[in-house]
């Protein structure tokens, strides 16, 4: 049986917690923070989680991350 590839963009972006949640990190939080509204970024702090509709093809992609 041949090794299975981890998807490296996939990798990037998303993790997967040890109960099977698959976090990612929230958007709009990396440049031109001046003009954004302290009440946005406030919002986009930390993780977030996948629903479960899409947690299923993130974790194919992470064979060995799940």
């Amino acid at each position: 049986m041949p090794k299975l590839k981890t998807n490296k963009a996939v990798r990037k972006r998303f993790k997967v917690t040890a109960t099977g949640k698959v976090l990612f990190t929230k958007t709009k939080r990396r440049h031109l923070l001046s003009y954004k509204s302290s009440k946005m970024k406030r919002k986009r702090r930390g993780w977030a989680s996948v629903d479960v509709t899409n947690a299923k093809q993130i974790k194919e992609a992470l064979p060995y991350h799940s």
